[in-house]
Formats: C-alpha cells, structure tokens, sequence
C-alpha cells in the first residue's frame, strides 16, 4: 500500500549540516534510508544562479527528490527572493519554507504571494516557537489571510509546542492550508528549557498527529528535522523514519 504524504517522510539538510558538500549529504540521506528532503542554504546557493544547474543535475542523478527548499527569509525584495523560486524550479521543488519579519511582513508577504503565483509553487510559514515572529496561532492566521492561497504552514511540531500550542489541534484548524511539516519533539525541563529527542519520545503525540494529517487529507511536504548529535545524527533520524513508517494505518 502506498504510503500517505505523512508517512512518505524525507528529511530536513540541516539535519546534516556537520556534512559540508552535496556527495556527503547525499550519502547520509541514503544511509538513513531516504531519497527525498528539505534542503536548506547549508548545502546549495539559492543566490548564485551559476551553480543551479550543477545542483540540480547532482541530485537528480544520485536520485534524491527535493521537496522544498528553505527556511528562507522574505523580507519582500523581489530580485533576491525570485532566485529562489529559480531555484526551486530548477531542481524541481514545489514549496518553499519562509519565515517572515514583524517590521516588513506586509512587503515580504506581497512578493511572496506574487512569486508564488507566478512560479506556480507554494510558500509555507515555518513556525519557530513563542520568541519569534510567526509562532503564535494570531501571528499564522494573519499573514495566511495576507498571502491567499498560495500561502500556507509548516508545522514545526517542536517549535509549536514550545509556544504553548498543540500540533494535532494546529493540522485542523489550518486543514488545507498545511503545506509542509517539520517532525521534531522536545523534552522540557521544570524551568521550560528544552533539549531534542527522537521524534515521539517526549512531548510530540506522533501517533495521533500524523492520524490527523491523514484525516485532513494532508498532501504536502514531511521532513525529519533533528538538530542534535550534529556530528553524528543518522542513527537517531533512522530511528525516526522507521518509527514513522511503522505507525498503524
């Protein structure tokens, strides 16, 4: 049985970030069992259309997918920020994971919109947790209204627990507008303080969560990120993915 788009899980490349050049990170993507991900600026230029073409031609003959790139900052300067949509077109993405600004917000969310129109792509705001803009279910709902359809969310769900909120209630109150997750969980100590863990180990309901994504009838993007053992995190990503992939249907 094919897998739903919340089990047909990739991964994050900041993830391997420790792994400097594209053949290292492609052979740890492969080595935790995966073929598609979210790649991040750590691995590729999103600037420098020069190397687009090399880029895209290495990852599509090592057979990776890329399913988003990002997370990238709009703060509305339409030369920049149309690069990246090139570039998401060039190695065949269709999202892009954004954050947004509070001082430009209203700029950065007009060309993204308008570059997402125009690319045919979507945008999905990645929320990063109660101390920073785009974290909170107010701050979301706004700029959603803002950018239409063309823009979305990108569940963090470690980042929106920690700003007090609950993944599964965030997939269905946003249903249809969720693009993109980040599966990620947290353990907190008594003072708020948190460190990583294996996803579903601590605060996450991973079971339930990816149930709910099922039942929205979710069909964007799902990455592993894990920001831990920066030197070593294949084991505990492996861990992760077959985790996901062994949930009930």
């Amino acid at each position: 049985m094919a897998l739903t788009a919340a089990r047909n899980v990739g991964v994050q490349s900041w993830s391997f970030r420790h792994f400097k050049s594209l053949p290292e990170l492609i052979a740890q993507v492969k080595a935790v069992g995966l073929s598609r991900i979210e790649l991040c600026a750590a691995h590729a230029s999103f600037d420098d259309v020069s190397t687009f073409k090399a880029t895209a031609d290495t990852l599509k003959a090592a057979g990776i997918e890329v399913l988003s790139i990002g997370v990238q900052t709009f703060t509305g300067d339409h030369k920049k920020e149309r690069n990246w949509f090139e570039f998401a077109k060039a190695v065949g993405a269709k999202n892009i994971s954004a954050h947004f600004q509070v001082h430009n917000f209203q700029a950065g969310t007009a060309v993204a919109r308008a570059l997402a129109e125009a690319y045919d792509m979507k945008v999905a705001i990645h929320c990063h947790g109660g101390y920073m803009f785009n974290g909170s279910a107010d701050e979301i709902s706004h700029l959603l209204d803002l950018g239409g359809e063309r823009i979305g969310i990108n569940i963090d769900t470690a980042w929106c627990i920690q700003s007090g909120n609950n993944p599964v209630e965030w997939a269905k109150k946003y249903a249809g507008r969720v693009y993109g997750t980040h599966y990620k969980d947290f353990i907190f100590d008594t003072k708020g303080k948190w460190k990583e863990c294996l996803i579903g180990d601590s605060a996450l309901d991973l079971p339930t969560y990816v149930k709910t994504l099922d039942e929205i009838g979710f069909s964007g993007y799902a990455v592993i990120e894990y920001e831990a053992e920066v030197e070593n995190p294949g084991p505990t990503i492996k861990k992760a993915v077959e985790r996901i992939r062994g949930l009930p249907a």
